[in-house]
């Protein structure tokens, strides 16, 4: 079967690499001749609203999907008359804009944040009224990875607010004081099969992913199976078919929806090595049309994101069931060059090794030390 990717980073370059023991081929659209994706297969290099570009990379594929949710809806839809594109681009529609995300949550009845529609920042005032503060306001389109959000505790903050925000819609949100971060990946096969990873438990620092634990510690049954209602809501009223990661807030035993993801997500990237089949493989085979693969974890897992620079490789696979993941990416302040994942038989036994990876890892940024066993 031959496999489009819209997106060219590593999440492509994860998928590419599940697919290729199953015998798939794949070819990447991506606007820089840099993209990893193009040390393993074909890249198209092209804008995602390129026609020209969509139609060479579109040739002789039998389906379509992607990798981050910011590829142009008018452009997957263009594709989705030529070839399969899944997940829908309705899904994609609707994760790209944080307004219709909450509307679709509410709509579900799926608990969440507290919010506010802004056309303009000057509309603040009126929303604070409604919301109160502190609250985050955040750009309806184009945030991820922190970027796009304003916390707003005062009204001083408020005040400066106006002046710095872009001149773009905004969506208001109540600050939840949290108890922790949730996520489940959820997976939607073609005939309406579903399957669910266990709630993985997120730590952000300056609003990066930076450690992930799964399956999350001390869930009760009931939270779990919220997490999963919730998706399947989501999946069937969105005729999805692929991986889904919804984001949760566990607040006073409960959850509230923060967002969702209609791709393969980087709180899954455990899954790997951490469970019987992977958040990628279980990807392409729900958009291919295969059996789902099972979801059950293989121990403890954490997965610890690389931000910036990276470790000594000898150092880090020194220490016992340890995996290290490298993306091809140059090193910047603030960007994704690999992940690490650590297993263990037990949780336990996953905190003994934290102790043991390099001094590297023992710093505030990567959160491992101010996460108690």
């Amino acid at each position: 079967m031959s496999i489009g990717i819209l997106g060219g980073g590593q999440l492509g370059y994860m998928l590419a690499l599940a697919g290729y023991p199953l015998g798939m081929r794949f070819r990447f659209l991506d606007p820089s001749p840099e993209a990893p994706v193009g040390r393993i297969a074909p890249r198209v290099t092209g804008d995602f609203a390129d026609r020209g570009a969509l139609d060479k990379f579109a040739n002789g594929l039998q389906v379509v999907t992607y990798e981050f949710e910011n590829v142009p809806f008018d452009s997957a839809q263009w594709l989705a008359k030529r070839v399969s594109v899944y997940p829908p681009p309705a899904a994609l529609e609707t994760a790209q804009d944080r307004l219709r995300e909450k509307q679709l949550f509410e709509k579900l009845k799926i608990p969440t944040t507290p919010y506010a529609s802004l056309s303009s920042a000057y509309d603040l005032d009126t929303a604070i009224k409604k919301i109160g503060l502190p609250a985050v306001v955040k750009t309806r389109r184009m945030g991820y990875d922190g970027k796009g959000q304003w916390v707003l505790k005062t009204p001083e903050d408020v005040k400066a607010a106006k002046e710095i925000l872009p001149k773009q819609a905004f969506v208001l949100e109540k600050f939840v004081a949290f108890e922790r971060e949730l996520s489940i990946i959820a997976v939607r096969g073609k005939s309406g099969e579903t399957a669910f990873y266990p709630l993985v438990e997120n730590y952000h620092r300056e609003g990066i992913l930076r450690l992930s634990l799964a399956p999350a510690r001390s869930v009760a049954p009931e939270i779990q199976r919220a997490a999963e209602y919730a998706a399947v809501q989501v999946l069937d009223s969105l005729n999805y078919v692929g991986v889904l990661a919804i984001e949760f807030f566990e607040l006073d035993g409960e959850l509230l929806a923060n967002e969702m993801a209609p791709r393969v997500h980087n709180s899954g990237h455990w899954t790997i090595e951490g469970a019987v089949t992977s958040q990628f493989e279980n990807h392409l085979r729900a958009i291919s049309g295969l059996p789902l693969g099972q979801t059950t974890p293989i121990g403890a897992s954490a997965m610890i994101n690389l931000i910036g620079e990276l470790p000594d490789m000898a150092e880090v696979l020194a220490v016992p069931s340890t995996h290290l993941h490298l993306y091809g990416k140059e090193p910047r302040p603030g960007r994704k060059l690999g992940h690490v994942t650590l297993r263990a038989p037990s949780v336990d036994r996953l905190f003994s090794r934290f102790a043991s990876l390099p001094p590297f890892f023992h710093r505030p940024d990567f959160c491992l030390d101010g996460v108690k066993s």
